[in-house]
Order: C-alpha cells, then structure tokens, then sequence
C-alpha cells in the first residue's frame, strides 16, 4: 500500500516539476571508482553510461585537494565553409525566365 501512496506522489510530483522544470532536482546518481597511477599522474576511470565520451575537453574543479567536480566545456559548432564547395558544381547552368513563370492555378481556400 504505501508503495502504491508513493508512485501516486512521485507521478503527482513529475507532473509539478513538467509545469516548471527549473525547480527539478538534477540527475545524481553515485558510483563508486578507485584511482590508479598512470605514470606521474592520478587517473579516475568514469564508468558507461554517462555524457562524457573519450577526447571530450572538461573543466576539473577541485575543491579543498579532494572533492572534484567535472564540467564539459562547450565547443563552439562548426561552420559550414562555402569558399571550398563553391566552385565544384561546374555543370549547373542557370534558370531561365520562361522557367521561372508559374501558371495561375485556384488555391484550395479559394475554390
């Protein structure tokens, strides 16, 4: 019975938090990792099933030299450079006037 009570709750809940999704507690979920050497350095295997993906640039924050806090760092998105395809379609040739003309047709509104 009561973990009926708390379905009920937790679906009352997800619909408050759908109306306003800036008050939503985030995702957290706790694994447990051991550190290992990899030369001179500390490495932290951070297991599946996250965001991050191998060659991803992230922030590392740490906090009194031992609580850590990784951020990805946002990459700015590509953009599409027309100077190197702009001469490769050599074989277009241009519309014509008499192309371009459309015939006067009744609208679906219209009719």
């Amino acid at each position: 019975m009561a973990e009926s009570e708390s379905e009920a709750r937790k679906v009352n809940v997800d619909r408050l938090w759908g109306s306003m999704p800036w008050f939503k507690a985030k995702d957290i979920r706790r694994v447990r990792a051991k550190l290992f050497r990899s030369g001179n350095s500390l490495a932290l295997r951070i297991p599946a099933g996250t965001k991050l993906s191998a060659g991803m640039e992230v922030d590392l924050t740490i906090e009194d030299g031992e609580f850590l806090s990784v951020e990805p760092i946002e990459r700015p998105k590509r953009k599409f450079n027309i100077a190197k395809v702009a001469g490769s379609a050599t074989s277009l040739d241009f519309i014509r006037d008499e192309d371009r003309v459309f015939e006067d047709r009744p609208l679906r509104w219209e009719a």
